[in-house]
């Protein structure tokens, strides 16, 4: 259940960096979540567990950053394409930036996964495995629920109306 519980706080996590970088480029969308009711990005959540799974694969920070920033990209390219293909809707698009594959990845953006990549191991992760360890075992099938049951209603919401803003039902008109 740990690894339930770093794709949580990661995802967490990752929508809290989403809407600091939104405020910071004054960006008209504010909202940076991907699920109906939870402040989730998972493409966060995803590309942290990968980035952890390969870490220890290798000798030291340069495969780290290397490995790291290849799942992190590895984990946008294939939500980013899910989102587009599957449920035909963007939260991003790099099309006007150099490099951009479809505009679902970058070089940019994949060099920042890279820095984020060696951060995640080497000074995030001990607070967050530390911050997860006392997590009672018994709530891991209640989060896994709800995760798996507001993602389920938000890909049916996202799908249906075809627009990340059938996500904002708390927004006022």
């Amino acid at each position: 259940m740990r690894w339930l519980w770093y794709f949580i706080i990661y995802s967490f996590c990752g929508f809290l960096l989403e809407v600091a970088f939104a405020r910071a480029i004054r960006h008209p969308k504010r909202d940076r979540k991907c699920l109906l009711l939870l402040p989730l990005c998972p493409v966060y959540g995803l590309g942290a567990c990968l980035i952890l799974a390969a870490a220890p694969l290798g000798p030291g920070p340069l495969w780290v950053a290397l490995a790291g920033g290849l799942a992190a990209t590895g984990a946008e390219l294939a939500l980013g394409a899910f989102y587009r293909f599957v449920l035909g809707v963007e939260f991003w698009n790099y099309d006007g930036i150099p490099g951009s594959l479809g505009g679902l990845v970058c070089p940019a953006f994949s060099a920042c996964w890279t820095a984020l990549a060696l951060a995640l191991v080497y000074a995030v992760h001990p607070l967050v495995s530390a911050l997860a360890a006392p997590i009672p075992a018994w709530l891991g099938p209640p989060a896994l629920i709800l995760l798996a049951s507001d993602a389920l209603v938000s890909c049916a919401a996202l799908r249906r109306a075809g627009t990340t803003e059938v996500l904002r039902w708390y927004a006022p008109e």
